[in-house]
């Protein structure tokens, strides 16, 4: 992987991974106590430090006999900064645009044809609720069906 995000991105990927980071948060932590949660084995879970200690998410220091986990919260300060950027695009108001969906779709009373025009009936109430109800009369106010296929 040439970018160091890449590398980040991809040892987040995994879920015993980012389990492991979470653990962490709490306390520097012995491999053995890492492991313990996990129904896998000890050389499994150390493979999993390594791919987290490779992409700088924590780092690792002998303490007598045992080896010890810390994490380096240092290390997402890049990948957090690259996904905020994504966090200053506005939110979709997905009401407002059914409404503009709907008002541009709507058949054209007299023809019955799509006109593609605003019809001007903005009120911000939804007429078109379903209640359920097996009307055999369509008004056009319920413009949205669920399908299932």
């Amino acid at each position: 992987m040439d970018h160091p995000l890449d590398t980040v991105f991809a040892a987040l990927a995994d879920p015993t991974r980012r389990a492991i980071l979470a653990m962490l948060l709490e306390d520097d932590m012995a491999v053995t106590d890492v492991a313990t949660p996990f129904a896998m084995s000890l050389a499994a879970i150390s493979k999993h430090l390594q791919v987290l200690a490779e992409a700088g998410l924590i780092s690792q220091e002998k303490r007598g006999r045992l080896r010890w986990c810390k994490l380096e919260p240092d290390a997402l300060r890049e990948a957090s900064v690259w996904m905020q950027g994504f966090g200053q695009m506005e939110a979709i108001d997905l009401d407002a645009f059914e409404r503009f969906l709907a008002a541009e779709l709507a058949p054209d009373q007299d023809s019955g044809q799509y006109t593609g025009q605003d019809t001007g009936q903005e009120t911000g109430q939804n007429t078109g609720q379903d209640t359920g109800q097996d009307n055999s009369q369509n008004t056009g106010q319920n413009t949205h069906q669920n399908s299932d296929g």
